[in-house]
Order: C-alpha cells, then structure tokens, then sequence
C-alpha cells in the first residue's frame, strides 16, 4: 500500500521550482541560460588557487561546527570594514553550506508553531516551505514595479501582535532593488514597535551598482539584538558553487542558529573556508572592481534589450535585471513569453511572477547580465525579433 499520502505536506506537494525547470527547459533546446543566476566565468583565479592549496596541504578532517576561526575573524574585519560593524567573532559569527543554509538555520531557529513572519513578494522560493515546516504562518506583502518600495500601509497591513519575524532581502532578487535609507527606517520603526526579529538575506551585498550603497539593517538603530545577517561568499566572489554562508548576529540569537546548524549540515569544506578568508582579506579594488565589471555588463544587456524594444527596469544591484513586457501590448504572461523564447529564440530567462504565491505580478520577466559579452550579444542577437513577432 503506498504511504504517499502520509509524507510531509509541506514538501511533497511543492512543484518543481521554475528554476529548475527553466534550465532544464534551456538544455532542451540549446538554449542561452540567462535564467538562474550564475556567472559563466570560472571565478578569482587567487582564491581558487587558495582553495587547491588549503586542499593539498591544509587540515581536510572535520572542521569547528562554527567554521574556521581565520574565516570568523576576516567575517567580522571585513563587515567592521566596509559596514562600520562591530561583531565579535567568536560569538556572533558562525559559517554554513550556503545561505540557503542559513536562512534555514536563522528561520527554525527564530519561528514556532504559530508564529507570524512577514514575507515580502516578489520572494525567494526557500522561505515560504520552511517558514512552514516550523509551524509559521507567512504574511505575505505585495511589492510592485516599477520602484518595489516599501511604505507605512502595507507594513501596517500585516505587522500585528502574533508577528514573530520579517524576512527581508536586501537588495532584492529579481527586482535588483537596493533599498535607501528611509525604508529601513521604517521597517526598522515596525520591528522595533512589535518586538521581531528581523532575518535579513543580504547575499547580494557587495553586488550593487552607481550610487546605490548597501545598508545592513542590523546598522540601523535599534536592530544590533534584533536582527539576524545572512551572507554568501558564493555571490561575492561569484563562485555560486562553493555554498559557504555566514550568519552574524547578537550571542542569543547566534547560539540558537548554531544549535540547528549544527543538525543541518554541522559544518563546511575547510579548504573552501581557507579561500573564503583569503578572499575577504583582499583589498577594496577587487571589490570595487567586480562591481565595474558587473555594472559594464548590466549596461551592455540593457542597452541591446532597450534597443530591441524591451523596456528595462534599471537594475540597482544583483546579476539581474528585469524587462517589464506591460507597455507592449504583448497578448502572453510573463510566464508565457518566458516559455516562448526558450523554445523559439533559444533564450532562457525567468517570470518574477513565480517569486509570488498571492496576487502576482504577471508581466516582469528576469534576465540575469553574469556572463560574458559574447554570451549576452547572441542572446540579443536571438531575441531580435522577439517582441515584434507576438504584437497584437
């Protein structure tokens, strides 16, 4: 007798992400994959090295569960750096497998059964199953293009007594939003008010663009004990694969983290670790630097879509930007045109309507710039005739 009515509801009934099936979708067809966000450059040459290195001839048996204590330290002397925050290593820094694992470790370790945790949408597609799985109730806010602000209404249409959480992504993936000052302000106003715990996915930190500065609203006043900071080396030194994430946060909140942490995945690759150290050490031009190369690459894919008739969102931060198919009279959904153009034009991309699970946004589509500049300019070169061939 099958038992698959019995296994856990949370998950079962999930449908394959649209990432996934995107870029399964693009290997079908030969498709350009600007879709999941990962460059097509093999990443640092030096931190790679440093990662071979730490390999051959460093220490390959378990680990601190925390992670290694040269990582902790350059966490907290590079955030005391570029962010003025004062964190202590040993007690209010600890690494895991990636910031999705960290997101999980802050979500249990923060949420009971019950408890309310405001969510943001357009939203990452691991909060929502894992809010769940702790028992939480996920309050769900609408944010809109093309600005996807934040204002008094809508926090004061879901902050309430049973609030427990907030998960805030800063700046935001798909909208590549960078957020001002202000509206952490107010969202920091909110927590402060209901007492919550603010867990903050701030992977993309270093990845912003022009004048847009990134905020960490655990430097807001008022946040220091309340928030909880996750980071990726991943996105900083656009090595997607290597999954080390860091959690920051007061002794507290940290001891608990670490307590699930700690029964997820214990601990992480030294050797990656070793590099990761190595790599938050280097001075403030490789940063400035990989932002320069982003931003030129942002520019050449949003001037090619721009000139092809597309009207491009300005991306703040992240790999991404974002097209928003509304003015052209197109007779498709986001979802539809995404479909069109990996069959047809053999370009993957990704509809920000699947970051909703209420009321979404129906006609952005996502289109990530990490790759190389022959990759974007036959992408461009495909999707040429994208627009005019499905007028009305």
């Amino acid at each position: 007798m099958s038992k698959s009515s019995s296994l856990n509801k949370v998950f079962s009934d999930l449908p394959v992400t649209i990432f996934e099936a995107m870029s399964q979708a693009a290997r079908d067809n030969a498709a350009i994959n600007l879709g999941q966000g990962f460059p097509d450059d093999p990443g640092p040459e030096d931190i790679r090295r440093a990662a071979a290195e730490a390999s051959l001839n460093g220490y390959n048996q378990y680990p601190s569960m925390m992670g290694l204590p040269e990582l902790r330290q350059s966490i907290a002397t590079h955030y005391g750096h570029w962010h003025g925050l004062k964190l202590d290593p040993m007690s209010e820094v600890m690494v895991t497998s990636g910031g999705t694992e960290a997101l999980t470790s802050a979500i249990l370790a923060v949420v009971q059964p019950g408890d309310e945790v405001v969510c943001f949408q357009p939203v990452y597609d691991s909060y929502l199953p894992i809010i769940r799985q702790a028992g939480g109730i996920p309050r769900l806010v609408r944010l809109e293009p093309p600005h996807w602000r934040l204002n008094e209404d809508m926090l004061k249409s879901v902050f309430n007594s049973k609030t427990k959480a907030v998960l805030f992504n800063n700046p935001l993936n798909p909208s590549a939003v960078v957020y001002p000052r202000e509206d952490l302000e107010l969202l920091a106003r909110y927590c402060q008010e209901f007492d919550v715990i603010a867990i903050c996915d701030e992977v993309w930190e270093h990845v912003t663009f022009d004048e847009h500065k990134h905020i960490p609203l655990i430097t807001i006043p008022g946040m220091r004990d309340r928030t909880i900071k996750v980071g990726s080396a991943g996105k900083i030194f656009s090595l997607t694969g290597w999954k080390i994430g860091f959690v920051c946060a007061a002794p507290p909140l940290l001891r608990v983290a670490a307590k699930v942490h700690q029964f997820l995945t214990f601990t992480t690759a030294p050797n990656l670790q070793a590099a990761v150290a190595y790599g938050l050490g280097k001075s403030d031009d490789y940063f400035l630097s990989m932002r320069k190369d982003l931003t030129r690459s942002r520019d050449r894919l949003t001037k090619g879509l721009e000139s092809l008739g597309f009207p491009v969102l300005k991306s703040q931060g992240t790999y991404f930007l974002t097209v928003d198919l509304s003015p052209l009279g197109l007779n498709e959904s986001d979802t539809e045109f995404c479909w069109r153009i990996v069959k047809d034009y053999k370009v993957a991309a990704i509809p920000v309507s699947a970051f909703y699970e209420q009321d979404p946004v129906t006609s952005v589509v996502r289109f990530c710039f990490a790759k190389k500049d022959e990759t974007l300019d036959t992408a461009l070169e495909r999707l040429s005739d994208a627009v005019r061939g499905r007028k009305r």
